[in-house]
């Protein structure tokens, strides 16, 4: 096993239980929230300062200017002017293609099929799922009513949606950004991590 799996995903899609899945499967590491742990070791950071800004888009600028004024470990003066979430977009940017270098395993989110386009043992995959999968899996896992379910799905893709489309030359969620699609409604969570397994040993042996 030498491939690198990158996983977007709309909210409620159950993206991130698939790619735990995956990662289980093949007995390779994966990364969501760990990701945040590992770049914030990697920069300097705080986590909080990475969580914060975590798959949000760029916040009010008076809010970067407030946050610019302490210093973070990066020195370099193009650095310095740079606004918070930029850097910490930079941060998770490196602390991947680090990840990546080091073998294969499974990463969720925060623009890594962007930050690995130019490593060739990737696939890049989309999770989606229908609105009323979604809104259900949401109302289970939260305890929601099912308006409040549905708006915070909405809320969430917005804003991994912005976060995406700003700091990478792709679209979110559109077809010719990824390598696969997957709506994972249709065959369930299990389903699709067998039709994933699937799709990552049948481009295994076509590396060959």
């Amino acid at each position: 096993m030498n491939t690198i799996l990158t996983i977007g995903r709309q909210f409620g899609s159950g993206g991130r239980e698939i790619g735990e899945k995956v990662a289980e499967y093949f007995h390779i590491p994966f990364y969501d929230k760990e990701l945040l742990t590992r770049a914030a070791k990697e920069s300097g950071f705080c986590e909080e300062m990475l969580r914060t800004h975590d798959e949000r888009p760029t916040g009010s600028f008076l809010y970067n200017l407030v946050m610019d004024t302490y210093s973070f470990g990066y020195n370099a003066s193009s650095f310095v002017d740079m606004p918070i979430s930029h850097k910490v977009f930079l941060a998770q940017f490196d602390t991947i293609k680090n990840i990546a270098s080091e073998g294969p395993c499974v990463i969720v989110g925060r623009c890594a099929d962007y930050a690995l386009h130019d490593f060739k043992n990737c696939v890049h995959l989309f999770i989606y799922a229908d609105e009323a999968s979604k809104t259900a899996r949401i109302m289970k896992k939260y305890d929601l009513s099912e308006d409040k379910a549905k708006d915070m799905c909405i809320k969430k893709d917005k804003q991994r949606q912005s976060y995406y489309n700003y700091y990478s030359s792709k679209k979110w969620g559109r077809a010719d950004s990824y390598d696969f699609c997957i709506n994972s409604a249709v065959l369930g969570v299990e389903g699709t991590v067998k039709l994933i397994v699937q799709l990552v040993e049948d481009f295994e042996k076509k590396m060959q």
